[in-house]
């Protein structure tokens, strides 16, 4: 099996991680606001990646020498993160994932000033063609806007910066070394704006779980979508998170009564076509080199 079948096998991973966030998100939302939902995430995911590494043995790999890059990926992550709780709150799961997905677009264009990754014509073509697709899905006009909308847009860019740096940190750092300081700089910036005013709500014995199901989560994606990146570049890796819109729209349908819309489908099966022909071209293009 090649490094991006492999690295395709991770994101179902990620996927699977983002969407269970998705929902456990919607459910604390109501008690804490989303500076405070990143902190006590962030909190819990100390302990667990100390505890993990410390079993693996890993902890020795922790290392200071790119703290300025660990710090401007992970602020981009924590502008992106908390942008994207706010949206899951205010417009459909759907939404929130489909113009998330732009995020892609994104990376396709900072990842050749950022990483020196060349973007192909297939790549380009399948980024129309998923674009299109997420056109289909929203169909924005200035009658159905939205703040959720666009906070969910602006989220897109953070993930976009994120996922860049990441592959950087990859070339040099280990996953251990990447999600220790996620954790760690993520949980500092939480208790700085969750503690702004004063005021630091806690969480209760109901949501509590679902704390925990958003760190751990948050922190499998997070293993998940590094590993995904550190075995193939940014430009391919990203595309294939395209599927998680199906599988939102369906949560949305059965836990959250949201309307299964037929334009949402006619996207998917878009996005599905840009996925498979990027993941086609990417693996028969080298061969051939």
């Amino acid at each position: 099996m090649n490094d991006t079948l492999k690295a395709c096998l991770w994101m179902i991973g990620a996927i699977v991680s983002f969407t269970a966030m998705a929902i456990a998100g919607r459910a604390v939302s109501l008690n804490l606001d989303t500076f405070e939902i990143m902190m006590y995430r962030s909190l819990i995911g100390i302990i667990i990646v100390l505890t993990v590494a410390g079993a693996a043995g890993t902890l020795r790999q922790v290392r200071a020498e790119k703290l300025g890059l660990h710090f401007v990926r992970n602020l981009s992550h924590f502008a992106g993160q908390n942008l994207w709780f706010y949206s899951i709150t205010v417009i459909p799961l759907a939404q929130v994932f489909a113009l998330e997905f732009t995020s892609p677009l994104w990376v396709m264009l900072l990842a050749p000033l950022v990483l020196g990754e060349r973007l192909t014509r297939s790549q380009a073509i399948a980024a129309v063609i998923g674009f299109v697709g997420i056109l289909i899905v929203t169909r924005p006009s200035p009658e159905t806007f939205e703040i959720g909308i666009l906070t969910a847009a602006l989220a897109a860019i953070g993930f976009a910066g994120s996922a860049v740096f990441t592959r950087k940190l990859t070339r040099t750092e280990t996953i251990t070394c990447i999600l220790f300081y996620l954790t760690v700089m993520q949980a500092g910036m939480g208790i700085v704006f969750a503690g702004y005013d004063g005021d630091i709500a806690l969480p209760t014995a109901a949501n509590l779980p679902w704390v925990v199901v958003i760190a751990i989560a948050g922190l499998v994606a997070h293993f998940c979508l590094t590993k995904a990146l550190s075995l193939a570049p940014a430009t391919i890796v990203m595309p294939i998170d395209f599927t998680r819109l199906p599988v939102i729209a369906i949560v949305g349908m059965l836990l959250y009564a949201e309307p299964l819309d037929p334009f949402v489908m006619i996207g998917a099966v878009l996005i599905f076509a840009a996925n498979y022909y990027n993941i086609w071209s990417s693996t028969r293009a080298p061969r051939n080199v």
